[in-house]
């Protein structure tokens, strides 16, 4: 591995030319992630089920002066991840990054979870965070490097009797496919990391944090006394995207105020 410069140590959490795939760029953390590696140099695609939701992305990273395409895609489909990434090919020539958003919470006690609804987070979470893992990785492997984040979540890390049977479940899976596609890929120059959040601030979490008593529970756990703002990802995303992270992979990075420290 040749050792840095100077300059390219200063350089070291640029994106400048780097191509990243969102997927879930519609999402309030998908769009917060993909502006964030737009302000830091980066090219965005960000994928989900509908074009128009996906539009106001696009929009916002053009208007920061980079390159976006939005492209319709359900990541629990093989055959319509393979052509994402087919497009993505032809269009931009690589794949630099890939950061894995798309994801659902659905919560019920653990004794009246309806099944359907559990194979449905657990297709969503985990299958949908494989698929484009796979066939982006596949791609990585040719150019002989690449950056892989998965999106896991302090439900992996310790139960909650907020009804997370399959949240947990799958989050707890994702982060065991991190660590099994680091070990595989990086003797490739592959780094497959997670970034973690507690419960943050989105249209799907607003009705946990304005009900007093359930968002009492959840701030209790958290030392630093509040949920997560979108904001707070960008800066663990952008550093697994980047050359500062280099040597770090299966790694799973908490952004959680402190909820995991004890």
């Amino acid at each position: 591995m040749e050792i840095m410069n100077n300059e390219q140590l200063k350089n070291m959490f640029s994106l400048e030319g780097k191509l990243a795939i969102v997927t879930g760029g519609a999402g309030s953390l998908g769009e917060g992630v993909a502006t964030g590696l737009a302000l830091h140099g980066c090219d965005v695609v960000v994928t989900g089920r509908t074009k128009e939701t996906l539009d106001k992305t696009v929009a916002e990273v053009e208007a920061l002066g980079k390159k976006a395409m939005a492209i319709v895609c359900d990541v629990t489909k093989e055959d319509q991840v393979i052509e994402m990434v087919q497009k993505v090919k032809e269009v931009f020539g690589k794949i630099d990054i890939l950061v894995t958003v798309a994801g659902i919470a659905k919560r019920h006690p653990a004794e009246d979870f309806p099944v359907d609804d559990f194979r449905q987070v657990i297709d969503i979470n985990v299958t949908g965070t494989f698929i484009p893992c796979k066939i982006v990785g596949a791609v990585m492997k040719e150019q002989g490097y690449g950056k892989i984040i998965t999106v896991s979540s302090v439900r992996a890390f310790a139960g909650h009797p907020g009804g997370y049977a399959a949240y947990g479940t799958s989050k707890g899976a994702v982060n065991l496919l991190t660590k099994q596609l680091a070990t595989e890929w990086a003797k490739y120059n592959i780094n497959v990391n997670s970034i973690a959040p507690t419960i943050f601030w989105t249209p799907l979490t607003q009705e946990v944090l304005e009900d007093e008593k359930l968002k009492k529970i959840f701030m209790d756990r958290i030392p630093m006394g509040r949920a997560a703002l979108v904001q707070d990802m960008v800066g663990a995303a952008v550093f697994l995207g980047s050359s500062a992270s280099d040597f770090i992979t299966g790694q799973i990075l908490y952004v959680d105020g402190g909820c995991t420290a004890g």
